[in-house]
């Protein structure tokens, strides 16, 4: 298939790219930059100029291809909201370009949408208060429509070489104060899968004949945050200490609320219906034995 990618060029676009290929796949990747037009014509991708809020420029690449794999988010906090729309509008161009055909496309979505006391699976529904909704939102009314549209929610550590995702924001925190920290007992849980596996799962998803609405990419179903940060202590060689009342906001600022993210969660629809199975270290041996704590 010739598959269509938004986000080609980040963490787990990248990766994504590297797996259609070695599947056989052709790629057309959307870049808005020189430099990542240069980077991905090496890898044998075809380049599609453009952006995701230029919708034009979306429909166009959607056109040309037999499916779509849409990673592309714009991570910029001080504007969640308004990225969220952005993204739900995105997705609503692809989807009007692929109606009343069988071309899947593949929407990224969080499993943090998720958090609760249960363990989430595929079918939990996710907290409509979270600006990020608007990415589940756009995609199941796609399905509506009869869109093959499906779903698939990242952890909120997607680990591996390259990581600057939520893990070494914590590092970075912990260099800064001096020390890591977690919240009261530490005990709320994150799920966390490799970037790898999550590459080959969003590659199965455009293969399979009878896509689910939404996956899953879980490899770790839930690790301690007290585990991490732990981790993070010993590889920067500082102490660790948990934190409550005001020092939390102190210490996490704006990620206070992605630390005290507490959530399980599972994969085995996903696991059934694509074939998958994750088999990428886990997070914290990565962490240990890669370059998250070089420079």
């Amino acid at each position: 298939m010739r598959v269509f990618v938004t986000g080609a060029t980040g963490f787990v676009g990248a990766a994504v790219v590297q797996e259609l290929m070695a599947s056989g796949h052709e790629v057309l990747a959307l870049v808005r930059s020189d430099a990542s037009a240069e980077a991905l014509a090496k890898t044998g991708a075809r380049v599609h100029r453009g952006d995701v809020t230029d919708h034009d420029s979306l429909r166009s690449g959607v056109e040309a291809c037999d499916a779509v794999i849409h990673t592309a988010f714009n991570h910029d906090f001080s504007k969640f909201a308004e990225n969220c729309e952005n993204d739900r509008h995105a997705i609503a161009a692809m989807g009007d370009v692929l109606a009343g055909s069988s071309r899947p496309l593949v929407v990224t979505s969080a499993i943090g949408l998720l958090a609760g006391d249960d363990i989430a699976t595929e079918d939990s529904p996710a907290n409509g208060k979270i600006p990020r909704i608007a990415s589940e939102e756009a995609t199941l009314a796609l399905r509506e429509r009869g869109v093959n549209a499906s779903l698939m929610r990242l952890p909120p550590s997607v680990h591996g070489a390259g990581d600057h995702g939520f893990v070494p924001i914590l590092i970075d925190l912990a260099r800064q104060k001096g020390m890591a920290a977690y919240i009261g007992d530490g005990q709320n849980t994150w799920p966390a899968v490799h970037r790898f596996d999550a590459a080959r799962a969003y590659c199965r998803a455009i293969e399979v004949a009878d896509a689910l609405p939404v996956y899953h990419a879980v490899g770790e179903e839930g690790i301690a945050f007290k585990d991490i940060a732990t981790t993070i202590a010993a590889g920067l060689d500082l102490p660790v200490k948990s934190l409550t009342g005001d020092d939390v906001a102190v210490y996490f600022t704006w990620f206070s609320h992605f630390a005290g993210i507490g959530i399980r969660a599972t994969a085995q629809k996903t696991k059934a219906n694509l074939g998958w199975q994750p088999t990428g270290p886990h997070l914290l041996d990565e962490m240990r034995n890669t370059d998250y704590f070089a420079g």
